[in-house]
């Protein structure tokens, strides 16, 4: 029986149902940027404007650089930086060379990096020179030969400290004695724009994007040149009425060392010849500053982001008449988040759903289609969602049955780096096993439960953290709320929740259980409540509900 894709019925006049992908690498995108659009913008960069022919310049250069360093075809190049310009030269230069970029978290510890470094066999390190002395702590426990530091400031030839305050003088200077450490900058200036042979095939592998590791050890999603081009193609189809060279600027906010930011802040500006404001640091001032100054046509971010805007008095007050779409992602927006942004600034939330393991995007809320609160929207173009069952993972189950989420389309990975038995869990027949559990309606659009892994069984009653997240947030006087499963002798899990205040704001243990019981099933209301000062957080803003499990489970032993 053929696959019957129901959510086609659901997108709006103009977005095609499939798309015909091109086989040109993000290079070669670059390259055809250039060809017709030279002066477009590429990067904005707290106030530096880079265009499309000086990206490729400094791509150029860059690639000529790590040509004469000795890095060839499959050599892996890890990324330590956030949203910068060098982050994404560093990138393309890569992919154009034949490299394999590794992405890091500049806020993992050195224990974090020393594994994550060390699991991708990379020998190159494209770092922000503020963590150099965490690099050199434990380079000698790694493969690492070879060290480029970049500053913040880098490109930006004017005083800086009045507009960004939290720019930090330089850690790493050209007379600091260390072997095989350069400054990017210098490696720019050295080296000519001569232009590169594309060595970036198609199916092979051009990036590792490491998933969070919060269960344990995190596992590099290795993703090729198809999956990196394919998933902006099947994205821009979604915007019929924008076209190839337009004048949009997109918002940086996602972090291009996370999967979502290496194909929002990134791929797909380049793929549509648009323009990037980079955010290095995403929190609510610097995004408000950001949105006066440069107006963006989209504003992306995660529930957390916009959390912290709609508690910033000057976000609330802004015209932000000038957004043309906000994207949601990495989990989904509480309702009580959802009205205050359509109330203050008649917004639209797009969410987006994915994974790391499938370039980031899988489905979103159909653009000017129908919006359906709390779905996470429906699957892209060129992409198939199904809903199997928990026990075997293999029965297809109907419209509004749970089940295990199954995504696949040309986004999807190629496996996890040297894990072959985890990628084999992951990938069966094609399909690309989330971990999530949901369920899709008769229209197509699919709803996200919780984490497979996150249920809590309490009393025997399975009970999904995520709606007692959204009860708890919907509390006035609470900011935010993470529900986790906590020992307990009778029920074998009890519901245990961690809220954080609205800032002078004060509950009791009491109200909050009190209030739970009001809005939701008496075995799902939380037993024990914590007052925290802030949860733990991806860094892209997700709250790390394991992380929070962990640190309870440590302190009640």
């Amino acid at each position: 029986m053929e696959f019957e894709r129901v959510w086609h019925k659901s997108y709006p006049k103009g977005t095609p149902n499939e798309v015909a992908i091109e086989k040109l690498t993000m290079p070669q995108v670059l390259d055809r940027a250039v060809a017709e659009f030279p002066q477009n913008p590429a990067l904005i960069y707290m106030g530096k404007t880079i265009s499309y022919l000086e990206l490729n310049s400094l791509v150029n250069r860059f690639a000529n650089a790590l040509i004469d360093l000795g890095v060839t075809h499959g050599d892996k190049v890890g990324m330590l930086l956030p949203n910068m310009p060098q982050a994404i030269i560093a990138n393309l230069a890569t992919y154009r060379i034949g490299g394999v970029t590794a992405m890091n978290n500049p806020l993992y510890t050195e224990r974090e990096l020393e594994y994550q470094l060390n699991d991708s066999d990379a020998t190159v390190l494209v770092t922000l020179d503020l963590l150099f002395p965490r690099i050199i702590k434990i380079q000698k426990n790694t493969r690492i030969k070879t060290i480029i530091t970049c500053h913040i400031n880098d490109f930006l030839p004017f005083p800086t400290k009045q507009l960004f305050p939290f720019v930090k003088k330089k850690m790493f200077r050209k007379d600091t004695p260390y072997e095989s450490t350069y400054s990017f900058m210098d490696l720019i200036k050295k080296y000519p724009d001569t232009p590169v042979e594309d060595k970036a095939s198609w199916e092979d592998t051009a990036a590792l994007i490491y998933t969070g590791g919060t269960t344990g050890v995190s596992k590099g999603a290795e993703l090729t040149h198809a999956n990196l081009s394919s998933v902006v193609q099947q994205f821009s189809a979604w915007f019929p009425e924008l076209s190839f060279g337009d004048h949009v600027r997109l918002l940086g906010v996602y972090p291009v060392f996370h999967s979502a930011g290496y194909s929002v802040s990134q791929n797909l500006p380049i793929w549509n010849a648009w323009s990037v404001v980079l955010v290095p640091r995403p929190d609510p001032v610097v995004i408000t500053g950001m949105l006066k100054k440069f107006k963006p046509t989209f504003l992306p971010g995660v529930p957390t982001i916009f959390v912290g805007l709609l508690n910033h008095k000057p976000f609330r007050e802004m015209d932000l008449s000038f957004v043309k779409g906000y994207f949601g992602g990495a989990a989904p927006l509480a309702e009580d988040t959802l009205n205050q942004l359509r109330e203050l600034h008649g917004a639209v939330i797009n969410d987006v759903y994915g994974a790391t393991e499938n370039t980031a995007f899988a489905t979103c809320t159909p653009w000017k289609g129908k919006v359906k609160i709390g779905t996470v929207g429906v699957p892209l173009p060129n992409t198939d969602i199904k809903i199997v069952d928990l026990e075997t993972g293999t029965t297809e189950l109907d419209s509004g049955k749970e089940g295990e989420i199954c995504v696949r389309g040309p986004q999807v990975m190629k496996g996890y780096y040297k894990k072959p038995q985890e990628t084999a869990a992951a990938l069966k027949d094609g399909w690309f096993y989330l971990g999530d559990i949901g369920f899709m309606d008769e229209d197509g659009y699919l709803t996200i439960v919780d984490r497979k892994k996150d249920i809590i069984i309490a009393g025997g009653f399975n009970v999904y953290p995520q709606e007692i997240d959204e009860v708890l947030m919907g509390h006035p006087k609470i900011l935010e709320a993470c529900a986790i499963g906590a020992s307990d002798p009778y029920r074998g899990e009890t519901v245990k929740a961690y809220v954080v205040l609205m800032p002078g704001e004060t509950l009791s243990e009491e109200d909050v259980i009190a209030y739970c019981r009001k809005n939701l099933a008496s075995y799902k209301a939380p037993r024990r409540i914590v007052f925290i000062d802030e949860l733990p957080k991806s860094a892209v803003g997700k709250i790390l509900r394991r992380e929070i499990k962990r640190v309870d489970e440590e302190q009640s032993t």
